[in-house]
Order: C-alpha cells, then sequence, then structure tokens
C-alpha cells in the first residue's frame, strides 16, 4: 500500500491511510477550494537504484478510475531488507503535466513537493500508539507503526473508502507524477514513483 498512501498524502489525501469508513469529509484550510471527484491513470513503478532494502513486488488498485467519496480496492506485496525505525524521513517531488512539460509543484501549506521529517511521529498522530492497526492491515499482520520488522507483506485485494475531500483551488485537474524517497539518515530505503489524474469540480 506504500506507493498509493504515499501519493495520497502528497497531495493531501491522506484520509486513504486510515481505510475502512473511519474517514469525515476532508478540508484543506486557506484559499478556495474544490471537491475532488475522481482519480484515475494510477500506475507505479520502483525507482531506486537496485540496492533499495525497501522493495514493491506488485501492487493493484481498482476501479479505475477512483470515484470520489467511494471505495477502492488495493493489493499489494513489499519486501523489506532492513529494520525500518526512527528517524525516518520522506522526500516528495510533485510535477504536473502542462501542455507536454513537467512543472515541479512547490510545497504549499505542506502540499505538494515537500520533505516531511520525522514520519514516524507523523503516523503515530494518525493511529495513536497502542491502538490497534486498523482493518485489513491488523488481519493481515501489518504493521502500522515504526519500527516495521525486516521481512515480506502482503495485503490480498481489501476495500477502503475514500470519503469527500476538498483540493485547494491551485491543485488544478490534470496529470501528476509523484516520486518518494524514503531514508534513514544517509541510507535511502526506498524510492517510488506513481502516476495518476485529477479530476475536481
Amino acid at each position: 500500500m506504500l506507493a498509493l498512501v504515499l501519493a495520497l498524502c502528497a497531495l493531501q489525501l491522506c484520509p486513504a491511510v486510515r481505510g475502512g469508513r473511519w474517514g469525515q469529509p476532508f478540508l484543506v484550510e486557506g484559499p478556495p477550494s474544490r471537491r475532488l471527484s475522481k482519480v484515475g491513470g494510477f500506475s507505479w513503478e520502483n525507482c531506486g537504484n537496485g540496492t533499495d532494502p525497501f522493495v514493491i513486488k506488485s501492487l493493484s488498485v481498482t476501479p479505475d478510475p477512483i470515484h470520489i467519496p467511494g471505495d477502492l480496492k488495493v493489493s499489494v506485496a513489499v519486501s523489506n531488507g532492513v529494520d525500518i525505525v526512527s528517524p525516518l524521513k520522506a522526500v516528495f517531488t510533485v510535477e504536473k503535466k502542462v501542455v507536454d512539460i513537467w512543472i515541479k509543484v512547490p510545497c504549499l501549506d505542506e502540499i505538494g513537493s515537500c520533505t516531511y521529517n520525522g514520519l514516524c511521529g507523523i503516523l503515530d498522530n494518525v493511529i495513536p500508539p497502542g491502538t490497534p492497526c486498523p482493518e485489513p492491515l491488523l488481519s493481515y499482520g501489518i504493521p502500522c507503526h515504526c519500527p516495521f520488522k525486516q521481512g515480506s507483506y502482503s495485503l490480498p485485494a481489501s476495500e477502503f473508502y475514500l470519503p469527500v475531500i476538498q483540493l485547494p483551488s491551485w491543485l488544478t485537474n490534470g496529470d501528476y507524477r509523484v516520486q518518494v524517497v524514503l531514508s534513514n539518515g544517509a541510507k535511502q530505503l526506498a524510492c517510488v514513483k506513481v502516476a495518476l489524474s485529477l479530476h475536481s469540480e
């Protein structure tokens, strides 16, 4: 689920992390906003140098497009060659296609091409320590807190719910690609690229 979750978080769609039907209407404070109605054209690839310990083996997201609010079905298998511990950093590079040119989306109000330090703490804010991981992660033994132990994890096709989501008006309709690099200190752990299209009203 990592590629999907990190891409959604980069675009401030983090309610998808929580799964189930926990989500409530999600609003971004600030300038006028528009309701996200559809996400389509989802694709992904590992972009590490072949030595990254965390690798996505398979990832499927249906339907395409995903209608919001609505359900999506995710299946994923990953391999993790080391224990992933704090401090954990995620660097997002978000680009939007304008005509035939990819333009970098700057980091504004923690949306876009941002760096998130203390990712383990962010996960703890979403799911407080001591709280069981939400289903279906709990049933399949998939952790939701640091440290993430070395090993292989797989999630069979499982449903998640995306609630009503309001995006800032400057995050316009179009094709986007997101690169996420996870690291611990100087060591790169993973690199994932995701492509998707956003449609809002």
